[in-house]
């Protein structure tokens, strides 16, 4: 058995809990923040057995989509903040963050 954690954008969360949840795959949904945007995202907690691990991945793969976003730099830090112009940049957001697990043990009460 093992324990899938994947840190997915809030925009893809609700599409991809719905096509795992079709799949059988039972799921925990955390609330969680990105260190890099400061944004919210979405932590998924997926035990499943090792022989579903590459369907789960599939669904996953096929549910959180990388796209660019505009996003405007924080000032620097000691410098001038009254110069300082900050030009929104793009950065690729989006995607998944798959971690797998081991689980030694499982119990439901």
């Amino acid at each position: 058995m093992k324990l899938i954690i994947a840190v997915v954008q809030d925009k893809d969360s609700n599409r991809l809990i719905n096509a795992l949840s079709h799949e059988n795959f039972q799921t925990t949904k955390l609330a969680t923040t990105g260190g890099f945007l400061k944004e919210g995202n979405t932590t998924l907690m997926i035990g499943c057995q090792d022989e579903h691990i590459d369907d789960a991945l599939k669904i996953i793969k096929e549910n959180c989509s990388q796209r660019e976003q505009m996003v405007a730099p924080i000032s620097p830090m000691g410098g001038n903040a009254d110069s300082y112009i900050p030009k929104p940049v793009k950065v690729e957001v989006g995607g998944a963050t798959v971690f797998i697990l081991p689980i030694e043990s499982f119990y439901r009460f």
